[in-house]
């Protein structure tokens, strides 16, 4: 029990007290105006009532929690320190082991499920649109967080205004597909090399930056781009947006009702249902998260995907061995605004109608917390981020009022309880075996 006591992370009663007054009393000032105030109608007019009952339970509640989450941090990092002993004793040996393994057996398997589940979902869920349509949301967020893993996680730029790459690809297939007549297919590289080129127009400038300069410049990026898509009505159809997106075919058969042409029903011999559209937008966004999976997965295992990862570590370290750290960036840029700009091709098409007000600033955050969240570089960390910030604001959907609380309060804890993000260990990109030859 003395361990505990006299960890050096643990903090005194006294100490407790006060940070959970402090907390208590940040509770109260923000409490005032959101639950101690109110307005009611009288007679046609609005009147203020107050609910000091309530706003004194949330600041006791407020309290009593912040107490409980100090004495758990402490007490859990205490038992921390008293393991660390005996974990140096067999770190040694448990790192040798794990240079011959293909990688964490557990994860593996999390992964392996997760693909099981992923692909039998609409079988069991396929009379419920709900559940489909929130999947398909889910796995688009999945593959715009691999994409910005690229540039955050795995090449270490600060990108606040990925989101611009995600309109570029959403936009190029609306007008291509809307003005020239182009399906899904033919649009979905021409979009994705016009995103890459955005990402390099905004790799270019801000090669000598970092941190939050870095971050800066790339916010401001995000805005230009949704302020020309504001502006430039002649192109983009200003804050009207662009309507009647063609929608994905399926081998040319049209997902609709049976009539003149050809359709997925008719050639199939079924009887026509509206979620047949939806499960395969469903495995079409599924198909297009796993190549990128697999594409960003082999490139950190190419020259360019370690010279990423040595960019983030140390790049004056990577000029001094003669790594063009510029060529470097711009090739990070270029790949993940590529991603994005696949993710806006799907999801312009899933939609059918897009406009500036589905390409703000909040989706950028909500992307890179996806990626910071799920743990940097960590590819399946991203997928269980995705599931965490998605879902949650569905399960708040009762709690309207308190519904971007409980999303804010959520974060907290999650990276309270995991600082690194839920998957903060990531596999190395090389191995070495126990008699020293690389693999």
């Amino acid at each position: 029990m003395a361990a505990f006591v006299l960890a050096p992370h643990a903090l005194s009663p006294a100490t407790r007290l006060k940070d959970a007054a402090a907390v208590a009393f940040i509770a109260l000032l923000l409490g005032i105006p959101m639950i101690g105030l109110t307005t009611v109608d009288s007679g046609g007019a609005l009147q203020i009532a107050t609910r000091w009952p309530t706003l004194f339970i949330f600041v006791g509640v407020a309290f009593a929690g912040r107490l409980v989450l100090r004495y758990g941090i402490d007490q859990f990092k205490a038992h921390q320190l008293t393991r660390e002993r005996s974990a140096a004793a067999t770190a040694a040996a448990a790192l040798a082991e794990s240079r011959g393994r293909a990688g964490s057996p557990l994860l593996t398997w999390v992964a392996w499920a997760a693909l099981g589940v992923a692909l039998t979902l609409p079988i069991f869920f396929a009379d419920n649109r709900y559940v489909v349509d929130t999947a398909t949301t889910v796995l688009i967020y999945v593959m715009l967080g691999w994409g910005l893993n690229v540039v955050v996680g795995l090449a270490g730029l600060l990108d606040l205004g990925y989101v611009a790459f995600y309109a570029v690809g959403a936009y190029t297939y609306a007008i291509l597909g809307t003005e020239f007549g182009w399906g899904f297919w033919q649009a979905l590289p021409v979009a994705g090399g016009m995103a890459a080129l955005f990402g390099v127009l905004l790799g270019w400038p801000t090669l000598r930056l970092r941190g939050d300069y870095l971050a800066i410049v790339t916010l401001g990026f995000g805005e230009i781009i949704r302020v020309i898509l504001v502006n430039w009505t002649e192109l983009s159809g200003g804050p009207n947006g662009i309507a009647s997106i063609p929608r994905p075919s399926f081998f040319g058969l049209e997902l609709k009702p049976p009539g003149d042409d050809p359709t997925f029903a008719s050639f199939f011999g079924i009887e026509y249902s509206p979620i047949h559209r939806l499960i395969f937008l469903y495995y079409l966004i599924l198909a297009l998260a796993l190549l990128t999976n697999l594409f960003v997965s082999r490139m950190r295992k190419l020259p360019i995907g370690r010279a990423w990862e040595a960019i983030r570590e140390d790049e004056i370290a990577c000029k001094a061995m003669g790594i063009n750290a510029r060529n470097v960036k711009l090739s990070a840029f270029a790949i993940g605004a590529m991603l994005g700009g696949f993710a806006g091709v799907f999801f312009a098409a899933r939609m059918g109608f897009i406009s500036p007000e589905s390409f703000t600033f909040s989706e950028s955050a909500i992307i890179l917390a996806i990626v910071v969240l799920g743990g940097m570089g960590s590819q399946l960390g991203v997928v269980l981020a995705s599931l965490v910030l998605v879902l949650l604001p569905e399960l708040g959907r009762d709690f309207a009022e308190y519904r971007m609380l409980l999303f804010g309060a959520a974060m907290v804890l999650i990276m309270v309880w995991k600082p690194g993000g839920i998957l903060s260990h990531r596999e190395p990109t090389l191995r070495y075996a126990a008699d020293g030859e690389g693999r």
